[in-house]
């Protein structure tokens, strides 16, 4: 394979999320006749209305990972989840990579639903705090180094980032379950390599 190929590869991903996100944002910016602020009524159809996912609308929180509200929010997610992105692809496969956007980003709209009452909300960025709390648990479990301080940085950007007009619910979900998933398979990767290294010295033996 060549050099060329293996870098498709390897940061598809990241980049085909971002061009997904790209890809509804233009659709809803025409819609809404305005590139620069998404109408609220397209919001309320495509992102996240809880009133309309309690009466059967389930689909919206699959949907409301690609919606955003204006430029600089889809701007700022996009910045995000191609640093946290780049970097998952870096330690994660493949499945793994959408496994824990996927999963942090649905625990984040689903915690949204159970607590929001009546909020509209929308945006990516429950999925990329998902990313970057398993890269960060990650990195520190897999070396054997203490998760304590992976864990309080974690937390110190989500209260960081939190604020009025901030869906601060969808980023606790997914942070929180990037922090499990991350870690989850940190300990499986660990376990691995101790399993394989006393199986090749008892065969050596």
């Amino acid at each position: 394979m060549s050099g060329m190929s293996k870098g498709f590869k390897r940061f598809m991903p990241t980049f085909i999320i971002i061009a997904l996100n790209i890809i509804v944002y233009a659709y809803t910016s025409v819609l809404s006749g305005d590139a620069i602020e998404i109408n609220y009524y397209i919001i309320r159809q495509y992102g996240q209305h809880n009133s309309f996912v309690l009466n059967g609308g389930y689909w919206q929180l699959f949907t409301a990972m690609f919606v955003h509200v204006n430029i600089m929010h889809l701007l700022g997610n996009l910045f995000f989840l191609l640093i946290f992105g780049l970097r998952a692809e870096e330690l994660f496969s493949i499945k793994e990579y959408f496994f824990i956007y996927f999963s942090s980003g649905l625990t984040g709209n689903l915690l949204t639903l159970l607590f929001g009452l009546e909020m509209v909300s929308a945006g990516a960025s429950g999925a990329i705090f998902g990313l970057f709390g398993a890269c960060t648990i990650y990195i520190r479990r897999a070396v054997g180094q203490s998760i304590v301080s992976a864990i309080l940085y974690a937390f110190f950007l989500l209260m960081i980032v939190s604020g009025r007009n901030v869906n601060n619910l969808a980023h606790l979900g997914g942070l929180v379950v990037g922090l499990l998933i991350g870690y989850a398979l940190a300990a499986k990767r660990k376990l691995r390599v101790i399993y394989e290294y006393n199986y090749s010295f008892s065969a050596q033996g």
